[in-house]
């Protein structure tokens, strides 16, 4: 079958692979439509990071690693025993791997597994490719109002939502959100679902474009506007209700910091590559709430999944192309990357 496998960095291959096939309690999968994350990026510049060069304390597997997490397909074969499924349905993936026995795993926190995989990154399969096999645990069906598209979008949707609830985010706060690629754009309709006044902070002319076509609030440009001064005249000086930083920029950080009220959150949500620079004392003046958070809780794909289809989460306003497998160097990874791309969120289709 053919398939996008990474070798290392920037050495990502269409191959044709051997077929997976369903043992007990797992399903084969025909994927329709697979993102490509931020975290595929990081590994194809960069890589490999999450990709395990030596053999994965969970799964075994190693490098090279059919690529793809965030992805919708349709059921082909069902292994014995699995019974939440049957061949034909349509359905999302959630991509995390656990062991189900560690100290955060006996909590449910198995997003915070000591030993987590995630398939595409660091397991026998991947959403970019002919065919995958997953646990029949970790996949939930598509209701008919929700589209193949749709489902390849409810992974990052969940990030993001993740994000904008662990900032305790009710109707009516004013919510700022730092950075509008796929995750704080997300995050923007996911906090504007929630009845919040959004508003946006992003430089880049494409995402900051993108942004304004979400029509949930105003965006601003932070090389023309100092935001936190922004929002403090507009908030009588007391700022922003919760920030939810989706740029992992030092930059937007401390914007977020300095922009919140007092006994505000901020929440963590983009991933810094590097160290960044606070002044602690302003979050204990202030009494400033900045947590970070990870990936999503792991039973959240219903919820998601019944936000999206009925219209309250419009996750597929975010794409901005949608693109062959044959094209996803060039269209996907490179564009992506490139400082003068002009795409914020590319899907892949598997199909073709």
């Amino acid at each position: 079958m053919k398939a996008a496998v990474f070798h290392k960095a920037h050495d990502i291959r269409i191959e044709d692979v051997t077929a997976p096939r369903p043992e007990a309690g797992e399903v084969l999968l025909r994927p329709y439509w697979c993102g490509i994350c931020g975290t595929d990026l990081h590994e194809y510049a960069m890589g490999p990071i999450v990709i395990p060069s030596s053999p994965h304390p969970l799964t075994g597997t190693t490098a090279p690693q059919v690529l793809g997490h965030e992805f919708s397909a349709e059921v082909v074969e069902v292994g014995a025993g699995v019974t939440n499924v049957t061949v034909g349905q349509r359905v999302s993936v959630m991509p995390l791997l656990y062991c189900g026995r560690c100290y955060y795993c006996r909590r449910g926190l198995n997003h915070l597994c000591q030993s987590m995989a995630c398939v595409g990154l660091s397991y026998q399969s991947g959403g970019i490719a002919e065919l995958a096999v997953v646990p029949a645990t970790h996949v939930s069906v598509l209701p008919d109002s929700m589209s193949e598209l749709q489902g390849a979008l409810v992974e990052p949707g969940a990030v993001a939502a993740y994000g904008v609830d662990t900032a305790q985010v009710r109707p009516g706060d004013t919510v700022l959100i730092t950075g509008a690629g796929p995750i704080g754009a997300l995050a923007a309709l996911y906090a504007g679902s929630l009845g919040a006044n959004v508003f946006i902070s992003e430089l880049n002319p494409t995402r900051a474009a993108l942004a304004r076509s979400l029509d949930v609030g105003e965006v601003l440009d932070p090389s023309k506007v100092n935001v936190a001064e922004w929002l403090k005249d507009l908030t009588g000086g007391i700022g922003a209700d919760a920030v939810i930083e989706c740029s992992g920029n030092e930059r937007a950080l401390q914007t977020a910091i300095a922009a919140v009220r007092s006994a505000g959150r901020i929440s963590q949500t983009g991933l810094h590559t590097k160290a960044a620079s606070i002044d602690p004392m302003v979050l204990s003046e202030h009494d400033i709430t900045l947590t970070g958070t990870w990936c999503y809780p792991v039973t959240d794909w219903p919820r998601i999944i019944d936000l999206i289809s009925r219209g309250r989460y419009p996750v597929e306003k975010v794409v901005s192309a949608q693109i062959a497998m044959d094209d996803i160097v060039a269209k996907g990874f490179e564009t992506l990357l490139s400082p003068t791309g002009d795409q914020v969120k590319v899907l892949v289709n598997a199909r073709g």
